[in-house]
């Protein structure tokens, strides 16, 4: 009988008979299932037993049908290797010594040292994302990315400043096509329906042109313009122009109907709201014969019935009066004269928020090099603009920089210095730069003290830049990035549109920020009673008595299929196909992001399900999937995934509840990889939160991955578990898991090279 070498951790002798029984077996050296040989396994090999410990302490292995330990010898095992794991030596891991900031975080970055909000999507392009989140693969700056930065310094640069652009400009910005327009839209005036509102950053006081165009069909003529309507130009909420677009005359084209829809006039400099919206016509509101809120845009099935908003242009600045005074500039210029010594003081104050750090002479040496050579031929204020844009192209600005002490043994765990730990809180909780206090105290030493550290993190989580924690973090996390590029096929699915979209995603925004706000249990994901809905949404949902476009929490009773991340359709939106749902992908899905078991990628050369031959056979998904199962090769990893999924198919592709599909009854008879039997997403969130430390840990994996901007180790897992028993204490609080992982080795101590 194959047996554990010898050698194998004192710790762990006690269990040499469980692991000969169950585990050996298959993980031998002749074997070697999943690349286990337990059979020679080293006692230091740390990498081989958490694998093992992830496997036994979620019940995935020994595989069901196998001869299995019963609870108890589980639970031991467990204890045991846990034990043995956390008495080695913190290895805090590496992070990288040079790390750019990506599009999220330079854009953060300048509204926070600026004072400006610019959409930087137009200037950088998208950063690739590596396991799971798009703030790891950052360490390289290409010759082709350094001319996007100095394209996007020159233009921020300027715009801060308010330096007249060399040539006149304009900016357009556009509907989705596939936005309905009929009903009233959240944060716009009260009896108008559709539009759009657009956040504006005016480089200067002068005149501007406003532009409005409608929406057309694929023959250019306005869709829905059956008769007269209104069209009115807001600026901060108040009406500056109102139009009429009149259906042309028979024969005629519509090209002249939205012709006339400009205005020109002043405005002052800064930040401001353009919009542009419909006043709401009694007609537009009559529900006619077809499905509750159908989506209705530039399809001869379903053709709009009232006009739609195509895009708002805004072109200028023309007859330039000065720059005006704008957030920016308050936060640039902070002192009143025009000399070698303001200057300096204002470089300074840009270099140290820039640079996370405080600066010494030779830092600005080189933005006071073009400042003066700027103001020589050009003044002042232009000559500021050129420091700024120096400041904004730096290296210390654009990479996070970690070295490694003078005089730390390699390979050596150190303590981060506080500098670097105030970066890494900012840019963990709010993806962006310290303000003055988090740096003030980085400065001073004293971000370590006793409670100073904790303080903060509750502060940090308490300010409004946290909301990154939900629109970065768990847009990642939670696939919901990926709501953007969802289109479910029409003729299937003809009441989707962009409405739905935003409102899936929203919904999940406030639901995930109200467990982070009301500092709830992050169990509460899973389990909640309560969501939050717009009527579109409930409509969507079958939930009654819910109005209007606002957002409001709704708790539901016992038996309501709606409430947590399970139940809510930007969850099984993105893991559907357009024209059906997908066992597999909610399977897999689960699995990594609630689990934190992954099953294993697929074998080259799989073919597809569609391509197999049970795809042109009459068979429910769940036979078709049976089917593909019968090739070695899928069995595997989709005896895994399949069952998983099967429990949430009482939710079609766009998250609709439903008890049949083409006429035949559902089935949602599911089962975890642990053996755990259940019907329906009820008995599904029932089995996972059996053991709430399993969802704890991969939430705490993913936060930790996030914070630190590289993949979780296996060196990292005592951290993850002090991490997660901790916040067991505690219910499983938010705020619990993030000021332990604060807190831990991993985020405050780093390994040298």
């Amino acid at each position: 009988m194959l047996r554990v070498a010898a050698f194998f951790p004192a710790l762990l002798l006690a269990q040499q008979p469980v692991i000969n029984q169950y585990c050996i077996g298959c993980h031998n050296t002749q074997s070697k299932a999943a690349g286990l040989a337990l059979d020679t396994a080293k006692p230091d090999d740390a990498a081989t037993w958490e694998k093992v410990l992830r496997r036994v302490r979620s019940r995935t292995m020994p595989p069901v049908g196998l001869p299995r330990p019963k609870e108890p010898e589980y639970q031991t095992l467990v204890a045991s290797l846990e034990k043995t794991l956390d008495s080695r030596p913190v290895d805090p891991g590496r992070t990288d010594t040079f790390r750019r900031l990506n599009r999220t975080e330079y854009q953060n970055s300048i509204r926070d040292l600026l004072a400006l909000e610019v959409d930087v999507t137009n200037l950088l392009p998208a950063d690739d994302a590596s396991h799971g989140f798009d703030n790891v693969t950052v360490g390289n700056l290409s010759p082709t990315l350094l001319e996007r930065y100095l394209g996007a310094a020159r233009k921020i640069s300027r715009l801060a400043i308010g330096i007249p652009p060399k040539q006149v400009g304009g900016e357009t910005v556009m509907l989705p096509p596939d936005l309905t327009q009929e009903e009233h839209f959240e944060d716009m005036p009260l009896g108008t329906r559709g539009g759009t509102a657009v956040r504006y950053t005016f480089p200067l006081d002068a005149e501007y042109e406003i532009q409005v165009r409608l929406q057309r069909d694929r023959n250019e003529h306005v869709e829905g313009l059956r008769g007269q309507h209104a069209v009115e130009l807001l600026l901060d909420g108040e009406r500056i122009q109102a139009f009429v677009a009149k259906p042309p005359a028979p024969g005629q084209d519509h090209s002249g109907v939205d012709r006339e829809f400009n205005i020109r006039l002043r405005v002052s400099a800064g930040p401001h709201t353009v919009a542009a919206v419909f006043p709401k016509q009694a007609s537009a509101i009559l529900e006619t014969e077809r499905q509750p809120y159908q989506a209705h845009f530039n399809m001869d099935r379903h053709p709009r019935i009232t006009p739609a908003v195509f895009s708002v242009t805004v072109n200028g600045p023309y007859n330039a009066k000065g720059p005006g005074d704008t957030p920016s500039r308050r936060a640039i210029f902070i002192c009143p004269t025009q000399d070698e010594a303001c200057a300096s003081k204002i470089v300074a104050n840009l270099a140290r928020r820039a640079y996370r750090r405080p600066v010494k002479a030779a830092d600005l040496a080189v933005p006071l090099k073009f400042y003066r050579e700027t103001q020589a031929k050009e003044g002042f204020e232009p000559g500021i603009e050129m420091a700024l844009r120096a400041v904004l192209v730096s290296p210390e600005f654009l990479f996070r920089v970690e070295q490694d002490p003078a005089g730390v043994a390699a390979k050596a765990a150190y303590r981060i210095n506080d500098l670097e730990l105030a970066s890494r809180l900012s840019f963990f909780l709010w993806s962006s730069i310290p303000d003055d206090e988090l740096l003030g105290l980085a400065e001073r030493g004293e971000l370590r003290k006793p409670g100073v550290l904790e303080k903060q993190v509750r502060r940090m989580l308490a300010d409004e830049r946290s909301r990154m924690l939900v629109t970065n973090f768990a847009d990642q996390w939670l696939y919901l990035r990926n709501l953007a590029s969802i289109t479910p096929d029409m003729r299937a699915f003809p009441d989707f549109d962009d409405n739905l979209r935003k409102s899936f995603r929203k919904e999940t925004h406030l639901f995930v920020e109200s467990v982070m706000r009301e500092d709830r249990s992050v169990v509460d994901l899973l389990r909640a009673n309560y969501s939050f809905l717009n009527e579109r949404l409930a409509k969507h949902y079958g939930v009654p008595n819910v109005y209007g476009s606002r957002f409001r929490k709704v708790s539901f009773d016992e038996g309501v299929e709606r409430g947590g991340l399970l139940r809510q359709g930007s969850i099984l939106t993105v893991t559907s196909y357009a024209t059906r749902t997908s066992p597999v992908i909610r399977g897999k899905w689960i699995l990594d992001n609630i689990l934190g078991v992954p099953p294993p990628p697929p074998p080259p050369n799989v073919p597809a399900l569609e391509e197999t031959k049970s795809a042109l056979k009459k068979m429910t998904v769940r036979e078709r999937l049976a089917e593909h199962r019968k090739n070695p090769a899928c069995s595997g990893c989709h005896k895994l995934m399949d069952p998983v999924g099967f429990s949430l198919e009482n939710y079609d592709a766009v998250g609709r509840w439903r008890r049949a599909e083409d006429g035949v009854p559902v089935d949602v008879s599911g089962g975890l990889p642990d053996g755990a039997k259940f019907d329906g997403v009820d008995g599904l969130e029932k089995a996972l939160l059996t053991r709430p430390e399993l969802f704890a840990t991969t939430i705490t994996e993913k936060l930790l991955t996030y914070a630190l901007g590289r993949g979780v180790e296996f060196t990292d897992a005592p951290a993850v578990r002090q991490i997660v028993r901790q916040a067991q204490n505690n219910n499983f609080r938010f705020s619990s898991l993030i000021l332990g992982i604060t807190g831990s080795p991993s985020f405050q101590m780093r390994r040298a090279q």
